[in-house]
């Protein structure tokens, strides 16, 4: 598995780029597959050795996406002293912020919310435009840097452990994420989900009535800020409807790529 691209299932109708139908994600991708429980369990044991190595010195870095939400679920379920927390860039689907006060209500947990710095982000898009992601590569991470990567650097201030989404299904690039490994300042970052299928995090979802972005009912398996999300076709990979105008291997933020202190502090990585 660690070596496949994800793609989604056949379904009857055909959804376009902009593709205004929706369809239910859980009854399309849920089912469960051998070794779902003992995956399910390895990763309660994953998540309750992070807390004894880190204590609260932890934190869930979360996307609201279905595989973060899974993750949070687990946190709050076996009462896990661990903190939740997001990016906040400016650009993400109100389907997206609406999933903050659901886990408030759901689970009783707070959500600590990071936001690009003010000032940045009004001088980027003076200077550059509302649309310079579409200009060309170093302009979209530069947009990325501001909006993500500098407030990502504040989310880990002070932390010695962070808790990702990752999948190794997700895309050719992260075919070999491992379960545990150390980002470039000595943190341990742990990706508990690493062997988990696209079938399995609906599962999970669908068994534990799990809240989830309402895109995903719309043929959007990867969401990131609006104007660099669409859904998309049948047989597309998983992540093709991000930064879809780019080359395939240049599909990451960077938020999970090494940078020095200086530069997550600065957003200069691109």
């Amino acid at each position: 598995m660690s070596g496949e691209v994800s793609s989604l299932p056949e379904v009857s109708a055909l959804p376009g780029a902009a593709a205004a139908a929706s369809a239910s994600a859980i009854q399309l991708y849920a089912r469960e597959t051998a070794g779902f429980a003992e995956r399910v369990a390895k990763t309660v044991e994953i998540l309750q050795e992070a807390v004894y190595a880190h204590g609260a010195s932890l934190v869930q870095s979360s996307s609201l996406g279905a595989e973060d939400m899974v993750i949070t679920d687990l946190i709050a379920r076996h009462q896990l002293p661990i903190a939740i927390a997001t990016l906040d860039t400016g650009r993400l689907h109100a389907e997206t912020l609406a999933l903050l006060p659901q886990i408030e209500t759901q689970y009783g947990r707070k959500v600590e919310v990071f936001s690009p710095v003010h000032d940045a982000v009004i001088n980027f898009v003076r200077v550059r435009g509302d649309r310079a992601m579409y200009e060309s590569l170093a302009l979209r991470k530069e947009c990325c840097s501001i909006r993500k990567l500098e407030p990502l650097g504040r989310m880990l201030d002070g932390r010695t452990g962070w808790i990702t989404g990752l999948r190794r299904e997700q895309s050719s690039n992260r075919a070999d994420v491992p379960f545990t490994e150390l980002d470039n300042h000595g943190r341990s970052k742990i990706n508990a989900l690493a062997e988990w299928s696209w079938a399995d995090v609906w599962q999970y979802i669908s068994t534990y009535k799990v809240p989830f972005n309402a895109l995903h009912d719309q043929f959007m398996p990867s969401i990131g800020c609006a104007p660099c999300t669409r859904a998309i076709a049948v047989g597309e990979d998983f992540r093709a409807g991000r930064w879809w105008w780019e080359d395939e291997n240049a599909k990451e933020c960077g938020l999970h790529k090494a940078h020095s202190n200086e530069e997550l502090k600065s957003g200069a990585t691109a």
